[in-house]
């Protein structure tokens, strides 16, 4: 897996599927000073080929230059962590993305990302892309937004 932004050694780190994002920072050294844990789940399980990134405190957007994460097993996040590399066509795994790979998508800010990570909690994650519809603030039309960048 793919570690960068406040980690003390940013890179590729090898660790076993499941392994937990905790544990990842870890093997990069751990997280800077600056490091905004807060807004990554640290429980969460990697999967293979994923990309995390960790936000920096006050940092309110995963930097450009990065693209959309794809955090899912085939891939390539962090998160988000389909293809390895993110970009303009990169798709997100909306049971395994975390709050800054949620907000790189088209009309989904802090609130909304966070409103999605709490539905996938409270029902055990999406079986379907359309479950978003039942995430305060999302209507068809943003569904239809986000249908081709996101899959679970």
């Amino acid at each position: 897996m793919y570690v960068l932004g406040a980690v003390r050694h940013a890179g590729v780190v090898e660790v076993p599927v499941g392994t937990r994002v905790d544990a990842v920072l870890e093997r990069a050294g751990g997280a800077a000073e600056d490091a905004d844990l807060a807004r990554l789940n640290l429980a969460r399980a990697v999967v293979d080929g994923e990309r995390l990134y960790v936000p920096r405190v006050g940092e309110t957007a995963v930097p450009e230059a990065l693209g959309p994460d794809v955090t899912g097993g085939s891939s390539g996040a962090g998160s988000g962590a389909g293809g390895t590399a993110g970009g303009p066509d990169a798709v997100v795994d909306l049971n395994a993305a975390d709050q800054a790979t949620l907000e790189t998508l088209p009309g989904i800010g802090p609130a909304l990302a966070g409103r999605i990570i709490a539905w996938r909690e409270e029902h055990g994650g999406f079986s379907s892309v359309d479950d978003l519809l039942d995430v305060s603030g999302i209507g068809q039309a943003r569904l239809d937004d986000l249908r081709d960048r996101v899959r679970v």
